[in-house]
């Protein structure tokens, strides 16, 4: 890559200004922030960003926006449940630990090793995740947290009244953000975790046992299943930069459309690799959406910590809401 000017970090560089990667053709934000970064656009959750996030907060009312941890059964896309065993350490006392734990498979964050490119992973390290467990881990999130001011885009609500079904492959594009946005009457300014709310989880949450074990062998793979989500176009991947947002959480199991459209792309290839966005998946979103239609407004200071887990791919959310 060629040399570049560090960019302080509350300018957004426009999308369209952002260079071109060699072989994916996809435009990249490696040298924003200097040689080896780890933090991607987490770089956004500055000092002052997270301060103004924190006057979102008017009654103290805290609302959990992660499943439980054995959420969904049975899991899907091949992980396996885990097994958690408790076992008493003394007449008053217990402990407990938990065998297989596949860390993206409840409510969770992508971590920027999860997904790379034909140019390599963000940054263009090409390293392998058990001999150079530093760069791009979890661990790196996980030492200051996801923090910052959340705004709810509820398009479940949006699309009421419609037919609109979460299970379908239905395809938000910027406008139908911008559209729910400015119906709340809430602008997103630079740091923003932008949570999008498709339904689907609430679908999920309502099958039965049966249901869900029925839908669970259509999800062995990424892409065996339909479900609402985010366009996977250069101009959502516009959208998502230019907004300046920080972070992307939804309640859906990929963030974007599934099955995608191969002639328009893949947000996480655009995302992960290229620009370094933190997205979020299986987010439960649905108590956080009553809560704020009752209160009347859509932000809230969003709590998000990572595991600290050193080369870490992914991490359970472990994420709150603060109105």
């Amino acid at each position: 890559m060629a040399d570049s000017v560090v960019v302080p970090f509350d300018v957004v560089v426009p999308f369209d200004e952002l260079p071109l990667l060699p072989e994916s053709g996809l435009r990249h934000s490696w040298d924003l922030h200097g040689p080896g970064d780890q933090l991607g656009t987490l770089n956004r959750l500055t000092g002052p960003v997270v301060a103004a996030a924190a006057t979102s907060v008017r009654t103290g009312e805290r609302i959990g926006v992660s499943l439980p941890l054995g959420l969904p059964d049975p899991p899907f896309f091949g992980r396996q449940a885990f097994k958690h065993t408790v076992y008493p350490m003394g007449p008053t006392a217990f402990d407990d630990f938990v065998d297989g734990f596949y860390l993206q498979c409840s409510s969770q964050w992508d971590g920027l090793r999860h997904v790379g490119g034909p140019d390599g992973w963000y940054g263009g390290w090409r390293g392998t995740p058990n001999g150079d467990p530093q760069p791009l881990g979890i661990h790196h999130w996980a030492a200051r947290g996801i923090i910052g001011r959340g705004v709810l885009i509820d398009m479940l609500a949006a699309r009421a009244g419609t037919g609109y079904d979460p299970f379908t492959s239905v395809a938000f594009a910027p406008e139908d953000l911008s559209a729910a946005l400015s119906a709340a009457g809430v602008s997103l300014r630079y740091g923003d975790i932008l949570c999008v709310r498709t339904g689907w989880i609430d679908k999920y949450l309502a099958l039965s046992p049966a249901q869900r074990e029925e839908l669970a062998t259509t999800m062995v793979d990424v892409h065996g299943y339909s479900a609402a989500g985010l366009a996977g176009s250069e101009a959502m991947a516009r959208f998502l930069w230019d907004s300046g947002v920080a972070a992307v959480a939804c309640d859906n199991p990929a963030v974007e459309v599934v099955p995608g459209d191969p002639s328009v792309g893949s947000l996480h290839a655009r995302l992960i690799p290229c620009l370094g966005f933190a997205i979020g998946e299986l987010f439960d979103f649905g108590p956080l959406a009553s809560a704020c239609e009752q209160a009347g407004r859509s932000e809230f200071l969003f709590v998000s910590v990572p595991l600290n887990l050193t080369g870490g791919v992914g991490s359970p959310a472990n994420a709150v809401a603060i109105l």
